[in-house]
């Protein structure tokens, strides 16, 4: 296509060549990026396995978080605050999702009403515990990453945050 802008002596050459360079450079990025989080995959299943515990699933988050400073430390493209903060988030999501299989509030107040409150407190307990043992997992790593993550725990944990207060 190039070749025929420039034989044509078009007008467009200097952009559509420009753009070329662009789209060979974000697909080189975009390659980088697939090939680092590709390592995550297999602890992302294990996140949202309804299947298993959340004692269970929470075993993954330190592996989970110590294969993103990997990712953070190695990484040409995915090493910015921006990227951190949208993975963070959609893990924030699959821990809310797996909360919510437990607490679902069908099971709490039938829990409730069939006079079983401590099996109610222990589920809820159980999700708390669950969410804070993400957050100290990111706290570790972050720590371990020279604090080079500089996202305010707010932007990071919105979500996270307002579920286990509605806890």
């Amino acid at each position: 296509m190039l070749k025929f802008l420039e034989q044509n002596k078009s007008t467009q050459t200097s952009a559509f060549s420009k753009l070329q360079k662009e789209v060979h450079i974000a697909r080189i990025e975009a390659d980088e990026n697939y090939k680092y989080l590709q390592t995550l995959e297999q602890y992302f299943y294990k996140l949202v396995d309804t299947s298993l515990d959340l004692p269970e699933v929470s075993e993954y988050f330190v592996p989970i978080m110590h294969t993103i400073l990997l990712i953070w430390t190695y990484s040409q493209h995915y090493n910015t605050p921006a990227r951190l903060l949208v993975l963070i988030r959609e893990i924030c999501n699959a821990i809310i999702f797996q909360c919510r299989q437990q607490v679902d509030s069908d099971k709490i107040f039938g829990d409730i009403k069939n006079e079983a409150p401590q099996d109610a407190h222990s589920k809820l307990t159980t999700c708390m515990e669950f969410c804070a043992k993400f957050k100290e997992a990111y706290y570790d790593h972050k720590a371990q990453a020279k604090n080079a993550w500089k996202i305010t725990p707010s932007a990071l944990f919105v979500r996270l945050d307002a579920f286990i207060e509605r806890c």
